[in-house]
């Protein structure tokens, strides 16, 4: 019975995979259940208890590598605005499917999982393609990375990564480097300050460079400049107490010509000795040349789905995505991001992804899967 891009939503979406703590498993192994029943050959990979990443693969015969298409499966939180419709639900309302997931990126996953689940005997004699469903992915792409350091990816001679762009094809995003700042000091009593050493101070001092701070590299002609912003600052235990202790939470997001060691080192010359520095995320950017062949493929598929043609001015992503650890870890072949969500609509309360969307994109994987593997 073929794979319902729509039905298969709701259920993906009905999975509480709210990360922290993820719990994807159940999510993972009934998404292996049905690739396993639609032929695939299927691997569930575990990194930690509950926590699971998903290979399914088809074809590889005649010695091309196949088509990648990769999705995760957790969600960030509900968040503390209240919803209108059950975030589990998976209620369909004007045309838009609502739940945590639907557009980051569960109806995505769905499409693809049923795109080539539902052509597993067009594929089978082929190059094929090679599904990679993670687990972590909201957190610094923890599950993928943990794919590419064990070495179970294989090949991968193009690879769609099915992120929210309304069926957009992105050609790349920035990287995401996030540091934990720490700056101590000696605790003393409040009403003695100069027996302490106020490590707010510290931190007063260091934000004024971290505000000033220069990358010295030219924009890129497509992602721009790369950019760092300060997003938390935590200091002292009570207000009558010379504070001890300071973190400040640092986003830089990057551009391929970036070194993120480099930067680290840049930050250290500029703040001194006296600071420790912690990353806490580290991906690097991920850019394909939009002149490579294979886009515009991509380009004409989605235009022949979509009616919109979007080869002219190539377009990137804000956010970074699994491409970060798999793109590197499958030889750096071309990769394009595109997928029925819309971003705006990520991590956002009454989240939703358009039913319309879900099905063309379904149609879109076929169709680039079908044209990969049929080598035309």
């Amino acid at each position: 019975m073929p794979i319902d891009p729509v039905e298969l939503s709701r259920e993906l979406i009905a999975f509480n995979t709210i990360n922290p703590p993820g719990n994807e498993l159940a999510c993972i192994t009934h998404l292996e259940k049905i690739l396993a029943s639609a032929g695939l050959e299927t691997s569930i990979h575990s990194f930690a208890p509950d926590r699971a990443n998903l290979i399914a693969r088809i074809g590889g015969a005649n010695g091309k590598a196949p088509l990648c298409f990769t999705g995760h499966v957790d969600t960030v939180p509900l968040g503390n605005a209240p919803w209108s419709v059950d975030p589990f639900g998976a209620e369909i309302v004007d045309g838009k499917m609502h739940g945590r997931g639907a557009s980051d990126m569960k109806c995505a996953v769905a499409a693809f999982v049923a795109a080539i689940g539902n052509m597993t005997e067009q594929l089978r004699d082929t190059s094929g393609a090679v599904l990679v469903i993670t687990a972590g992915e909201e957190i610094g792409c923890e599950g993928a990375f943990h794919l590419a350091r064990g070495g179970q990816l294989g090949r991968a001679g193009a690879i769609v990564v099915a992120e929210p762009t309304s069926n957009v094809p992105l050609v790349g995003h920035k990287g995401a480097l996030w540091l934990k700042l720490t700056l101590k000091g000696v605790t003393a009593h409040g009403s003695m300050p100069h027996l302490g050493v106020n490590a707010a101070y510290k931190a007063a001092r260091a934000l004024l460079v971290l505000e000033k701070f220069q990358f010295n590299v030219a924009p890129h002609p497509s992602l721009g400049a790369p950019t760092l912003n300060v997003g938390t600052i935590h200091g002292g235990l009570n207000v009558n107490s010379v504070p001890d202790r300071t973190e400040i939470g640092i986003d830089i997001r990057s551009i391929p010509e970036l070194d993120h060691a480099r930067i680290q080192e840049h930050l250290r010359a500029e703040l001194g000795d006296d600071i420790t520095l912690e990353p806490t995320v580290d991906v690097g950017a991920v850019w394909t040349d939009p002149s490579a062949t294979w886009f515009k493929d991509v380009y004409a598929v989605v235009r022949d789905v979509t009616g919109e043609d979007h080869g002219n001015e190539p377009k990137t992503a804000p956010y970074f995505t699994d491409a970060s650890a798999l793109t590197p870890a499958f030889g750096n072949p071309p990769t394009i991001i595109l997928g029925p969500g819309e971003a705006a609509k990520a991590h956002q309360t009454d989240e939703y992804c358009s039913v319309q969307r879900i099905r063309e994109a379904t149609d879109i994987y076929a169709k680039l899967a079908a044209k990969w593997s049929s080598g035309n």
